[in-house]
């Protein structure tokens, strides 16, 4: 059974890297070539997938994460992100703190993925940590979960808004419906989980960044007067935000407009991730460094020491995605739909399972969530189900329970310097949390639209 094939190749991994002390990236490789095998895949396209899955994942990612990590380190060294922090901690006092990253995180994760939005607030949350002297984690987890949210329930993210037009859904009620479900579910599963896991895994909340992370959150401490305004710091760190928001209204508005095509396409291009976190470096440049008498040497030496400890970061990440390449080659989807044909459950319930079956089997929500669309339309025939709950439900049973196989599982550990098993009992935990809850405010839901 390829289920059964996942699941060893799954425990083989975790005892390489857990009991034999393997190098994560080179136990991905392994355990890559190992499932490939298993399920049967042809011997001469095995390199293939795993290339693909290693090549596709960086490419998506690796301009994001080094770009993400010069902005984060150029904010944090110019004293931005420590006024920032300040001004927050100011706002909000010490007790609210948690609830300003969650909204912190909410606003930023509505325009940015899940990657950007983690490495621009890194530095962020690192920052207000030491001058409060709690935990990373402690503000580090409910951020988190605020991107996740987003991520899996609110257009313009990809997922949704792709989802949404393959249901045939009112992308403007997915928004409003997504924003009834992803506010209650930030707040379980952000600040009251993060309050359960601190008793449970104590360990984790003592951590330090590690790696690139740590680099960038280990900024020098400035006085207060010495530091960019607050105007500008949030200016450049939520520049961004507004490029990738610009982008989507444009996009969204240019039937209305009778916009040309050129003037969108052009507009789509700003509005890519690689080229809205290539312009917030320049951005920052001018404001955290020529504006304020700094060097470019000296902000090239701050760019180099941000990434020079990115690389095994991206390998890890790379090595994820040939791991999800093959499950996916090798067919593991197409055995889960096997699995659901002639199911009689509610669409709701049934949206759900299948995309938190594939999510469990090949790791990525995205994939899921598409596969899970085209596995359910031919089943909705006969049936009268809201297509924006089913567009939230196909969302929450993609996210749940991210592990091995899954690049947002190697982001968190690395991000927050944890072990496999503190990863598992946080992170893991805390995305089925979301999916969980997501379902459960879609049904309640389902009662009154």
């Amino acid at each position: 059974m390829p289920l059964l094939i996942v699941a060893l190749g799954i425990i083989v991994l975790l005892v390489l890297i857990m009991k034999f002390n393997m190098n994560t990236f080179i136990a991905l490789v392994v355990v890559s070539f190992l499932i490939a095998l298993a399920l049967g895949m042809p011997i001469s396209e095995i390199v293939g997938s795993v290339q693909t899955g290693l090549g596709n994942t960086l490419g998506g990612i690796a301009l994001v994460f080094g770009l993400g990590a010069i902005l984060g380190k150029f904010i944090a060294d110019a004293g931005g992100a420590q006024r920032i922090a300040m001004t927050l901690i100011d706002k909000f006092g010490e007790k609210k703190i948690q609830w300003a990253v969650v909204a912190a995180g909410f606003i930023l994760g509505i325009a940015l993925f899940f990657e950007v939005g983690l490495v621009l607030l890194i530095p962020i949350v690192y920052q207000i940590s030491k001058h409060l002297k709690i935990s990373f984690l402690w503000l580090g987890m409910p951020m988190a979960t605020a991107l996740s949210v987003t991520h899996a329930f609110l257009p313009p993210h990809p997922g949704p808004t792709v989802i949404a037009q393959e249901f045939g859904a009112n992308v403007g009620l997915v928004l409003v419906y997504g924003f009834i479900i992803a506010i209650p579910t930030v707040i379980i599963a952000g600040p009251l989980f993060t309050k359960f896991a601190r008793k449970f895994v104590p360990s984790a909340f003592e951590k330090e960044p590690m790696g690139s992370m740590a680099s960038i959150g280990n900024a020098k401490q400035f006085k207060l007067e010495d530091t960019p305004g607050f105007g500008i710091s949030a200016f450049t760190a939520l520049f961004p935000v507004i490029l990738m928001a610009l982008s989507t209204i444009f996009t969204l508005l240019h039937d209305a407009l009778h916009l040309p095509q050129l003037f969108i396409d052009i507009i789509k291009m700003i509005g890519a991730p690689t080229t809205v976190m290539l312009l917030s470096v320049l951005l920052a440049m001018y404001t955290m460094g020529v504006a304020r008498k700094i060097s470019i040497k000296q902000l090239m030496q701050s760019a180099e020491s941000s990434i020079a400890s990115i690389g095994m970061m991206l390998l890890i990440l790379g090595a994820g995605g040939s791991l999800k390449q093959v499950l996916i080659d090798g067919g593991v989807g197409n055995y889960v739909a096997v699995l659901f044909e002639g199911s009689t459950i509610s669409p709701l319930i049934l949206t759900w399972l299948i995309a938190a079956v594939i999510r469990l089997a090949q790791g990525s929500a995205t994939v899921a969530a598409l596969t899970t669309v085209g596995l359910v339309i031919p089943m909705m025939g006969g049936h009268d189900v809201n297509l924006e709950l089913m567009v939230l439900a196909t969302g929450a049973g993609s996210i749940i329970a991210s592990h091995v196989n899954d690049t947002g599982f190697w982001i968190v550990k690395e991000s927050f310097g944890l072990t496999m098993k503190e990863t598992f009992a946080t992170w893991t935990v805390l995305e089925t949390l979301i999916s969980v809850c997501g379902l459960a405010f879609v049904l309640v839901l389902s009662l009154f639209v």
